[in-house]
């Protein structure tokens, strides 16, 4: 007579050091979310302090350039500075302009403008 066997199966076992890293698995995904959550926060706090100020664009006449620009639109002013100013806010690489371009002016100037 032919006895059939059964193949034990072997029980997991779980030593105190696998729970241990079995839990720091399992919590690292809410490790991360808790940190990515966290830098997001002080991002979003940092950005809260956005200026509200409005801006009137001026379009660039053909041949004109910035420094006649800003004598154009702060006749009182240092064209030195307006440029400057102008250049800053509109994050130009060069003082450099063309024909058609649309330019944002500092607020203080645009009631000078006529």
């Amino acid at each position: 007579m032919i006895t059939q066997q059964t193949a034990a199966t072997p029980r997991l076992r779980l030593t105190s050091r696998g729970r241990a890293v079995l839990t720091g698995l399992a919590a690292l995904p809410l490790v991360v979310g808790i940190a990515f959550g966290a830098v997001q926060a002080g991002s979003a706090a940092a950005s809260d302090d956005s200026s509200t100020e409005t801006f009137e664009y001026v379009t660039v006449s053909s041949g004109e350039s910035l420094w006649a620009l800003a004598e154009r639109i702060a006749p009182d002013h240092d064209p030195r500075e307006v440029v400057a100013e102008i250049v800053d806010l509109n994050q130009l690489g060069t003082s450099s302009v063309g024909a058609g371009e649309r330019i944002a002016i500092p607020s203080q100037y645009e009631s000078e403008q006529g």
